[in-house]
């Protein structure tokens, strides 16, 4: 065989017995992996475009189609595996940097996996979320550092401008170019019903899209794709996209195969063009320019909204949070290694960066010792895949947690990471409009909002069992959680003790 075939990762596996030749993975296969043979009379697959995203499978009438994993393999070792080989392979034909979607594969420790919840018995006794009243709605935003009353003696209101949430969750930010029109829908329509927020990306809002405002966070980053005037008061908050946790220190880019349409429009970019966000904000170059960033857009929005700064969890993220705090913004949004992407640069994705949990955890630690942890809200992001990950994430200090992954999950992704090929099967990463249409933003917003909703009474039953009965009183409380398996460093900068003490 030649030096450069690499043989796919998976194979299609089909029944003849049961294969009907309907065609219907021909017709709903947009990696053509699949093909009618007239001469012979049956259905063929080619497995080296299967890129294993299921939709042959979950549409096939006969259930006659399954993905199965390649047997084929090299002689690997500990230090040498097939991945690495092919991924080699790949470079010396390309020349090119690899790409890749989605969050981070590698096996690095889950912290979230090694930290168990408390639970209250006898002394403190649980509570029933059924019977008795649990709040989980959340107020984003500073807190000022004292209360004011007027002359009557009534309290005067002098909170800044917040955002009010049902439940301690966000959808992550998903541009408009990365993910489709009927995706941005869902999302939207779901945040309104809920009663939480979602977020733009960095491509811009649609005008459609402008009566979900309330329920809008728009975003501002360093390609500045789609900012103007009338896009920063549309939205409840606006955010500042300094990094993600996908690709840590680097720009954004959206090819040019996806800026089409109603995407190169809403951009302001011209079709065809790739939308290449630099590295760096060109006008940030130290906290004191961020503070002139941030007090900008408050003046654009006469300062009724609060600002948020995103930024990717890495080493030094305590004293860069810190920073932020003093820099006037309102939330610190905090985006872990693990958090998932439409396209970015392997190696970046696959090494650079911390756990969420970790970089989270210290935050919270430096901004209470510095007493300054009232100034800003957090905002914890990079894989919260669970309402029990979100609850351990809020006890580790966060106010409220993105959701990103499994949002797109709930609207039929499968977790092909081949986003970037612009293809997406089930109508979510891609502009091709007979690949779009397949979602519908009527079932999809409702799969959004009945995960969201099961995720709140999950919450709530949690709490319920360790007795609290408000996220504001398990915010930072780390004595509801106990670390299993962990060493003295990492319980250390978790803040919490080991099982058993």
């Amino acid at each position: 065989m030649p030096i450069n075939y690499i043989y796919p990762d998976y194979e299609i596996e089909r029944d003849y017995d049961k294969c009907i030749n309907c065609r219907v993975c021909e017709r709903q296969c947009a990696n053509e992996a699949h093909a009618y043979n007239e001469r012979r009379g049956k259905m063929l697959a080619d497995s080296s475009k299967c890129v294993n995203c299921h939709r042959c499978v979950s549409l096939c009438p006969t259930r006659a189609l399954k993905i199965v994993r390649t047997a084929h393999t090299f002689r690997e070792n500990a230090n040498w595996n097939g991945q690495l080989i092919n991924e080699i392979y790949k470079q010396c034909d390309s020349g090119g940097v690899l790409l890749s979607s989605m969050g981070n594969p590698r096996e690095y420790p889950i912290y979230f996996d090694r930290l168990l919840l408390n639970a209250s018995q006898v002394t403190n006794p649980s509570i029933d979320p059924l019977r008795e009243p649990m709040e989980t709605r959340v107020s984003l935003g500073a807190k000022p550092d004292r209360i004011e009353r007027g002359a009557d003696g009534r309290m005067v209101n002098n909170l800044p401008p917040r955002l009010n949430l049902s439940m301690p969750a966000m959808f992550s930010a998903m541009s408009f170019g990365s993910i489709s029109y009927n995706a941005h829908e869902s999302l939207a329509r779901a945040a309104t019903e809920l009663g939480i927020y979602y977020n733009t990306g960095e491509g811009g809002l649609h005008e459609d899209f402008y009566r979900y405002g309330p329920n809008t966070i728009v975003q501002v980053a360093s390609g500045r794709f789609g900012v103007h005037g009338e896009y920063l008061n549309a939205g409840a908050a606006v955010e500042i996209k300094m990094g993600q946790g996908a690709k840590p220190g680097i720009g954004g880019h959206l090819p040019g195969k996806k800026i089409v349409g109603e995407v190169s429009r809403t951009r302001m970019i011209p079709v065809g063009s790739d939308a290449i966000s630099p590295a760096p904000h060109h006008d940030i170059y130290s906290i004191e320019d961020l503070r002139q960033l941030v007090f900008s857009l408050k003046e654009a929005t006469a300062y009724t909204k609060p600002v948020i700064v995103k930024i990717a969890a890495v080493h030094n993220v305590a004293a860069i949070a810190s920073g932020i705090a003093r820099s006037g913004a309102d939330i610190i949004a905090i985006d872990g290694y693990r958090g998932g992407t439409g396209a970015a640069p392997t190696r970046i994705r696959d090494n650079v960066g911390i756990p969420i949990e970790l970089a989270l955890a210290a935050v919270d630690t430096r901004l209470r010792d510095e007493r300054i942890r009232d100034r800003v809200s957090l905002v914890a992001g990079g894989s919260i895949r669970s309402s029990a990950d979100l609850v351990k994430a809020v006890a580790l200090g966060a106010d409220a947690c993105y959701i990103g992954t499994a949002a797109v999950l709930a609207l039929g992704c499968h977790l092909c990471r081949s986003c970037q090929e612009g293809k997406c099967n089930w109508g979510i990463a891609t502009q091709v409009p007979e690949l779009v249409k397949r979602l519908n933003p009527n079932v999809g917003y409702r799969r959004l909002v009945n995960l969201m909703n099961a995720w709140n009474h999950e919450i709530k039953e949690i709490m319920g069992g360790m007795g609290i009965n408000s996220i504001e009183s398990l915010r930072g409380n780390r004595l509801m959680l106990r670390g299993v398996g962990l060493n003295e460093k990492e319980l250390s900068i978790l803040g919490v003790k080991h099982a058993g003490e």
